[in-house]
């Protein structure tokens, strides 16, 4: 089992909780042949974890990722949903982590998994590269559909991998609740960045 050091996340949620960062540290190490910067990077276990599934396709870590967050929803937090849904990725992978972790979290948890109910009506540029809350968040207006009779009168917990500010979640939570129809909706990460 892998230690968490659960932090509270706000946002349109009723409650919310992302488990550890995703880094330690990074620091410059050298410049590539291309002039692109390498870093020395040093993840916590979860987001080594992370890493190794998502930018390696190391799906050997499912299971245990699946567990710790398991026994944190189930025992530490005491979290009791009737869905779980996953955060549309927002790209194509060919393994895609969130709805990878989301499946086993939800045999685990004997909760069903509905990864088709909140799904992309068009692309956006990748977040990541958006520093500014206010601009992510005009982004993703009118960004998510839903399948309604999936979740009305629903307790819901939003999963994703990995939480940067917050504003995919919070535009996720606002379909589920104000089109949706759900009664209740958390949040819940596996890592975060340090900055949003």
């Amino acid at each position: 089992m892998i230690n968490v050091h659960p932090m509270a996340i706000q946002g349109k949620w009723k409650e919310g909780y992302v488990l550890d960062y995703h880094i330690v540290s990074s620091t410059l190490h050298h410049y590539d042949e291309y002039g692109e910067p390498v870093f020395d990077t040093v993840r916590t276990e979860l987001g080594e974890m992370v890493f190794r599934l998502k930018y390696r396709s190391d799906t050997t870590v499912v299971d245990v990722l699946a567990a710790t967050i398991a026994t944190f929803v189930h025992d530490e937090w005491k979290l009791v949903v009737d869905l779980i849904v996953p955060i549309p990725p927002s790209r194509d992978r060919r393994i895609q982590p969130v709805l990878i972790v989301a499946d086993a979290l939800s045999k685990r948890l004997g909760v069903r998994c509905d990864s088709r109910c909140v799904k992309r009506t068009k692309d956006i540029p990748e977040l990541k590269n958006v520093y500014d809350f206010s601009e992510r968040q005009r982004l993703l207006q009118g960004v998510h559909s839903i399948r309604q009779s999936s979740t009305v009168g629903k307790r819901v917990l939003v999963f994703d991998d990995l939480f940067r500010s917050g504003a995919t979640m919070n535009a996720v939570t606002d379909v589920l609740v104000h089109q949706g129809g759900a009664a209740e909706v958390y949040a819940l990460a596996i890592t975060r960045t340090r900055r949003g």
